[in-house]
């Protein structure tokens, strides 16, 4: 029998359930049986999707949630918000007959070319990894469904989790704030599925970690799971490393939300649909939705087009025209780029308000007509058919964008206006988000902004990352005070041995290595990994990039052979360990490649073969491929072909410039060796200014006697005189 699920504060999400478990009436039960939309939808309330609107009105009317006395009605706090029914129970996947609260996009049920289908969700299609996806479920406690947004990962660990564990417990908290609830709830539960819908909500600052996971008791397979979805973009997120410095130095700065993960057996779902899923769904070509995702262009997967994927990002690229709604299309591009920027909690409408007008000034403000706020939120919250929105949520809990548009193509990066005006408003634990996020995109300076105001608020770890984030930034002598201080008070209260003090003296040796000391790094780095190995292992990722930071710095003491030696050892553990498409391995191929002595034909040959499975493996943009275009650069250089250096240098410039910023070290050090590279091919006057330039920014980034700030006034002082250029 359906039955109707709630919000824990008392809202009814808008699916069709039995009228006579509810009391409703006849008309109440048509009601709840269609979907809502247009301005019979947005007249109930603030504007709301179809969905929610139809959830508020049925909410009024029920008000199931029951205080602990059997008095009248309690609203349900953030930290008690988990799904119930009607009646204010945890419900079992049995009874959870649709697969919308599991967190699917409703299909859109009113295709171009065919009759609405109201209500009922399409047929579920079989995937191809579903039988792996089974395997798993029955033999690990913890299980993630990894894929783009709109792939179907919702629909199908439903689908496969409800046919498997009919009577287990529902367990879904609807925000990170509930998560410790939904753990004692699933913990007291003698079978029970834990729902982390999005997994990434429910990472970071007060989120999971794998000491909440340890302590759910008796994790039997099959008896107490914990499911969870994630977009592919969030969880690349924790898999690829930073790259340049060659030493894993970043590699513990998110140690909490990557050990969650590595505690997961991850099963992937492709975007596009395979030959068989297609002969599959081709058996169910009477409902017009999915004979018309079939008819779609094949670049579009048959999940995709269902929610309305592709169609919801046309009506907001459509929407910017003059009379449409162009101030609606400014607020949706103010909330992608929230969730872009790391805050990962909905925004509230106030602050979409106050976001959204740079925007529209930029697409031509008044001369696009645009429409009043209001209908501008109203129009942004209305679903598309059947589907949702492209924002999602209400004034009371705030409003999140469709994921399908966080990865929409061409999306420019976040403007510095909205991070600043973010990072002054947000929660300490809202600012660890954002630090954490803009850390791993490369943007130190953005980091060590939000994760100051983290560690004001005492956000746990905070410290740490800012300690590291303020190194890359350029000032490794403060990084490593501050790490100093930060590994003497983890091994007095953690132990010498404990995986997060020796994540700080990683981090300590690094620095103390880049603020100018590669033999104290390189001593260090021998006791940490000899240390690491004991400890956590000779094969853990840890230990390996330890070990990876001891020839780094080997060789930047001056023995590159010695070097070579251990990378070449190095690389052989993790091609066996890691496989030979991982980040790390690609950076330890360029690692040895560079101190191994050679002929200069072989080494290009294999710099060039290294490039083209990083541009594979992880993209154009990924500082591990960036890095190796700076290696071809230095060799092109330091085999005379100065004139192609310094093409490549410019290269290399503008696109660490685009992805990192223009104030990242490692866009800096890229500029000096372009000024290099164009004094030794007869160009001094044009090197001069880059150098002066440069010189004048990098004063104001980098901390007094930085080896960038070296090197450019030695570049300065080496150059030819006639109009005279200060040191």
């Amino acid at each position: 029998m359906p039955v109707l699920l709630v919000r824990e504060n008392g809202r009814v999400r808008g699916w069709p359930a039995c009228a006579g478990a509810v009391g409703l009436g006849a008309a109440a039960l048509a009601l709840a049986s269609t979907w809502t939309s247009g301005a019979w939808a947005t007249g109930i309330g603030a504007a709301v999707t179809a969905v929610t609107a139809l959830s508020g009105l049925l909410s009024e009317r029920l008000q199931p949630q029951r205080g602990a006395a059997g008095g009248g009605a309690t609203p349900r706090t953030g930290a008690d918000a988990l799904l119930r029914t009607a009646a204010g129970r945890i419900p079992s996947l049995r009874q959870v007959d649709r697969p919308e609260p599991a967190g699917a996009h409703p299909a859109d049920g009113h295709p171009a070319d065919g009759p609405r289908m109201p209500g009922a969700a399409p047929a579920y299609i079989r995937r191809d990894v579903e039988p792996q996806l089974r395997e798993a479920l029955g033999r690990a406690g913890f299980v993630l469904l990894v894929g783009e947004s709109t792939a179907g990962k919702s629909r199908l660990a439903h689908e496969v989790a409800r046919a498997l564990f009919p009577r287990h417990a529902f367990v879904r908290p609807l925000g990170r704030a509930a998560l410790p609830q939904a753990l004692r709830v699933a913990g007291t539960r003698r079978r029970a599925v834990l729902w982390l819908e999005d997994l990434e909500e429910f990472l970071g600052a007060d989120g999971l970690t794998t000491t909440m996971l340890a302590a759910l008791p008796a994790p039997v397979p099959g008896r107490r799971i914990v499911l969870g979805t994630m977009r592919t973009e969030e969880f690349r997120r924790f898999d690829a490393r930073e790259e340049s410095r060659l030493t894993g130095s970043d590699q513990d700065a998110w140690r909490t939300q990557r050990d969650v993960l590595r505690q997961a057996e991850v099963v992937r779902l492709a975007r596009h649909w395979s030959a068989d899923e297609r002969r599959r769904a081709a058996a169910h070509t009477h409902d017009p939705r999915i004979a018309a995702a079939l008819r779609a262009d094949e670049r579009f997967g048959i999940a995709e087009v269902l929610a309305a994927g592709p169609e919801l990002l046309a009506t907001w690229h459509n929407a910017w025209t003059p009379g449409a709604h162009p101030r609606g299309a400014a607020v949706v591009a103010a909330a992608v780029d929230c969730r872009r920027a790391g805050l990962r909690s909905p925004v509230s409408r106030d602050r979409l308000r106050a976001l959204h007008g740079p925007y529209l000034a930029e697409r031509g403000g008044g001369d696009l007509q645009p429409e009043p706020f209001d209908d501008a939120m109203t129009w942004a919250c209305t679903a598309v058919h059947a589907t949702g929105g492209l924002l999602t949520g209400d004034h009371t809990q705030g409003y999140t964008p469709f994921g399908y548009l966080l990865t929409a193509p061409g999306l420019a990066p976040v403007p510095e206006r909205l991070w600043q005006s973010l990072v002054a408003g947000v929660t300490a634990a809202e600012a660890y988000d954002m630090g954490l996020l803009a850390h791993q995109e490369g943007r130190p300076g953005r980091a060590a902004e939000a994760l100051s105001r983290a560690r004001l608020g005492g956000v746990p770890g905070a410290d740490f990352l800012l300690a590291i984030t303020v190194g890359d930034a350029g000032r490794p002598r403060r990084a490593a005070a501050d790490l100093a201080a930060i590994t003497r008070r983890r091994e007095y209260g953690l132990g010498p041995g404990h995986p997060d003090t020796l994540a700080a003296r990683h981090q300590l040796a690094f620095f103390t290595g880049e603020a100018g000391s590669p033999h104290a790094a390189a001593g260090r780095f021998a006791a940490l990994a000899a240390d690491a190995a004991s400890v956590l292992g000779p094969d853990h990722p840890d230990t390996l990039a330890a070990r990876h930071a001891l020839a780094y710095f080997t060789g930047e003491s001056g023995a590159p052979a010695e070097a070579a030696r251990q990378l070449a050892r190095l690389l052989a553990d993790r091609l066996r360990v890691q496989g030979p498409d991982d980040p790390q391995v690609l950076a330890t191929r360029r690692g040895l490649i560079w101190y191994r002595a050679g002929e200069p034909a072989r080494t290009e040959a294999e710099l060039a073969e290294l490039l083209a499975d990083a541009e594979r493996c992880l993209g154009p943009d990924d500082p591990h491929t960036l890095a190796v275009r700076s290696s071809r650069a230095a060799l092109a250089a330091r085999a005379g072909r100065t004139a192609e250096a310094a093409v490549a240098w410019e290269s290399l410039v503008a696109d660490r410039t685009r992805v990192m910023g223009p104030d990242h070290p490692h866009t800096i050090y890229a500029r000096l060796e372009w000024a290099r590279a164009l004094a030794s091919s007869a160009r001094p006057e044009e090197a001069g200014a880059l150098l002066t330039r440069t010189l004048g920014e990098a004063r104001a980034l980098l901390e007094p006697g930085h080896r960038h700030l070296r090197l450019a006034r030695e570049l300065l002082a080496g150059l030819p005189p006639p109009g005279g250029h200060p040191a």
